[in-house]
């Protein structure tokens, strides 16, 4: 029992096999070969339909030149005695010695109609080495319908037992209701036509052939610089090593060539920041580590000796605490860390947010962990295209730094106008040498080496920022203080708040050079140069 197929796949005509051997052959041939390939049959077929073309040509115009030619000494003849019915089968026709030469290698007959009744005169015929050679020409419908006034003038060509003839009737002015047909031979007319079609077809060979030659020399000059970068990513692939190539021409495939450089070079740069952010890493996880084994050495032997007087209930209290503190900052490295290794754009959970609400909410944190401080918030609305929780973490890293900068009951500005965002501290600022590296990766200026953090926060930020198509700068606040700020490509939103508190005595974006207004590229920009 067999089932019967779905009735659009019953009515699909089957694909031929002929087709898809064809292409899966050209798609195993070699690039270089199917170049070559192409040269020679588009080049090929150029030349023979140029030849074939200029054959065609040729053979119309000379046919035309024997037509006019002929038709030309038949009106002649026709007004001569030559087209007199009764001295044309005599010899004494000949009398005449220019109609003798005009009509010197042609065959006549002269066609009558008298009523139904038709009649051919033909000439006498030639005695040619002691044979005698017909000399009448071949009379057909054509010539007939001349004859009897139906037709100015009929050409044609005649195949007879003696060869091929082009033969032309006119009527005869003289003699009405008659015609005299000329014919010519062809044979050295068909002859010439003959060695002009074979030289056409060798000449399209030839061009088969210089075509052929030439797709294979331009194929392999054309596709050299491709060979040359496929050796070069086999090296590549092979070795590892990302050295640029060596770039020739200004042509597409110099580009292509530039392109892979730049591709190269990112690819360095990634390699570069991978083996400097587990090097950092190692050398940043040593020291908590080191610390946490010192300190569980000590709760070690306290335990082991509960009597020893040398630690007191308050030194292991602490040291407990000691170790606490450190594995929350290990803990904290490692968060960092993990979110630095990302080094991705959003392609997750993106939405369109208000970045003055993200901006609250982080404050609204960090005023919970430094209830000391005062914060100068002065925000207006800003919709982006982000991911809520990087774009927070974000802005909290920078609220946290100003809070561990600032003095005790002192002010963190915040600031959010056309899309820059700037937080400003009182503490002691950063020094001009530092500028240009403070939001490097584990990069800590002399003095943040004693205070707690794994350098990675403002890295963090530099990442966000750029992930989101936007830029950070540093500067000194004009009061001596530390600013830092961050610019998101977005629109400006409905809402503008009021100003709370005292406005900061520095302009929003000028300080920084950060972009302001709404139209400017989105573009990241290298936020590690000084301002």
């Amino acid at each position: 029992m067999t089932s019967a197929l779905p009735e659009e796949t019953a009515q699909q005509p089957p694909r031929p096999a002929g087709g898809r051997s064809i292409r899966a052959a050209l798609h195993r041939m070699p690039l270089r070969a199917r170049v070559s390939a192409l040269i020679m049959l588009t080049v090929g077929l150029t030349v023979s339909l140029a030849a074939i073309v200029s054959y065609m040509v040729i053979h119309r115009e000379v046919v035309d030149r024997l037509d006019n030619d002929l038709y030309r000494r038949a009106s002649l003849a026709a007004v001569t005695n030559l087209a007199d019915p009764s001295s044309l089968g005599t010899t004494d026709m000949y009398h005449d010695p220019d109609v003798t030469l005009e009509i010197a290698g042609f065959k006549a007959t002269i066609v009558e109609v008298i009523g139904n009744k038709i009649f051919k005169v033909p000439p006498p015929p030639s005695i040619q080495g002691g044979n005698e050679v017909d000399m009448s020409a071949p009379v057909g419908q054509g010539e007939i319908d001349v004859a009897a006034g139906n037709l100015d003038r009929y050409i044609e060509t005649v195949k007879t037992s003696t060869g091929t003839y082009r033969v032309v009737a006119v009527p005869i002015k003289l003699h009405p209701g008659s015609a005299l047909v000329l014919a010519e031979s062809m044979d050295s007319t068909q002859h010439t036509l003959n060695i002009l079609g074979v030289v056409s077809f060798l000449v399209g060979l030839a061009g088969i052939a210089v075509a052929g030659t030439a797709g294979f020399f331009v194929g392999r000059t054309a596709l050299r610089p491709v060979e040359r970068l496929t050796v070069a990513t086999e090296y590549v692939a092979r070795t590892g090593d990302l050295r640029p190539i060596e770039v020739t021409g200004e042509d597409e495939l110099a580009r292509l060539t530039a392109s892979f450089n730049t591709m190269l070079l990112a690819l360095a740069r990634s390699q570069e920041y991978q083996r400097r952010l587990v090097a950092d890493a190692g050398h940043e996880l040593r020291t908590p580590l080191t610390s946490i084994r010192t300190n569980l050495d000590l709760v070690a032997q306290a335990m082991a000796e509960p009597d020893n007087p040398r630690l007191s209930a308050q030194d292991r209290t602490d040291l407990m605490s000691d170790v606490r503190a450190q594995m929350e900052e290990l803990s904290l490295l490692i968060s960092d860390l993990v979110e630095l290794s990302r080094d991705e754009h959003p392609a997750h959970a993106v939405e369109r947010v208000d970045f003055a609400e993200i901006v609250e909410r982080a404050v609204q944190r960090v005023q919970r962990r430094a209830p000391s401080l005062q914060y100068d918030v002065r925000l207006d609305s800003w919709c982006v295209e982000g991911e809520p929780t990087a774009l927070e973490r974000a802005v909290t890293n920078l609220l946290d730094n100003a809070a561990k900068w600032s003095p005790p009951a002192g002010t963190v500005t915040v600031t959010l106008h056309d899309g820059t965002l700037q937080v400003a501290d009182q503490g002691p600022g950063i020094a001009d040498e530092d500028l240009a590296h403070v939001f490097e990766r584990f990069y800590r200026s002399p003095e943040a080496r004693t205070m707690p953090g794994s350098g990675l926060g403002l890295a963090i930020v530099r990442q966000v920022a750029e992930n989101h198509g936007g830029r950070v700068a540093a500067a000194r606040a004009p009061d001596g203080g530390a600013l830092l700020g961050v610019w998101l490509p977005g629109h400006p939103g409905e809402r503008t708040a009021e100003p709370v508190g005292a406005r900061p005595s520095f302009e929003v974006s000028g300080t920084l050079g950060l972009p302001a207004g709404t139209d400017r590229s989105h573009d990241a920009a290298d936020s590690s140069a000084a301002p």
